[in-house]
C-alpha cells in the first residue's frame, strides 16, 4: 500500500513538474480529411493562434492589449486615486473654517482677560432696532 502511495506521490510530482514547464505558444490543430476519397493526400499541421480574451483596448495584439490595459490601471490608480487623496488631504483650507475658529478663541481670551463678556448685550445697535407696537401685535403670544 505503501508504495502505491509513493508511485501516486511521484505521478503527481511529475505531473505538477510538467504543469511549470514554459506553454508553446502556438498550438498546431490537425485537420483530418476524409480517407476514402483523398487517398492520396496526408493529413496537414496548420498552427492555430491561442485563444486570448481581449479587454477591449485592442483586438488585434495581444501584448499590446495587456499594455495598454496595465498602463491604464497604473495612471487610474496611481495618478487619481493615491495622489489625488494626497493633494485633497493637504489642501490649504479654502472655506476659512481654521481661520475662523482661530480668531474665535483669540477673540474670547481678549474677553475674558479684560473682564468683558463673551457676546455683548449691544451687539447691534439698539437706535437701530425697530419693534412692533403693542397694538400691531394684539393677541400674539410672546416667549422669552
Amino acid at each position: 500500500m505503501a508504495a502505491l502511495f509513493r508511485m501516486n506521490c511521484m505521478q503527481s510530482l511529475r505531473r505538477g513538474l510538467t504543469l511549470m514547464s514554459p506553454k508553446e505558444t502556438t498550438i498546431y490543430r490537425r485537420i483530418a480529411t476524409t480517407p476514402n476519397r483523398y487517398d492520396g493526400i496526408k493529413e496537414e499541421t496548420k498552427p492555430v493562434k491561442r485563444k486570448w480574451v481581449s479587454y477591449g483596448f485592442s483586438d488585434k495584439s495581444e501584448i499590446e492589449d495587456h499594455h495598454a490595459l496595465h498602463q491604464t490601471m497604473f495612471v487610474c490608480v496611481t495618478i487619481v486615486f493615491v495622489i489625488g487623496c494626497t493633494v485633497m488631504a493637504y489642501l490649504p483650507d479654502i472655506r476659512g473654517k481654521d481661520w475662523a475658529q482661530r480668531e474665535a478663541y483669540l477673540q474670547i481670551r481678549y474677553r475674558e482677560e479684560h473682564g468683558l463678556p463673551l457676546v455683548s448685550p449691544n451687539y447691534i445697535d439698539p437706535s437701530k432696532i425697530i419693534l412692533p407696537t403693542d397694538e400691531e401685535l394684539g393677541d400674539t403670544e410672546i416667549i422669552i
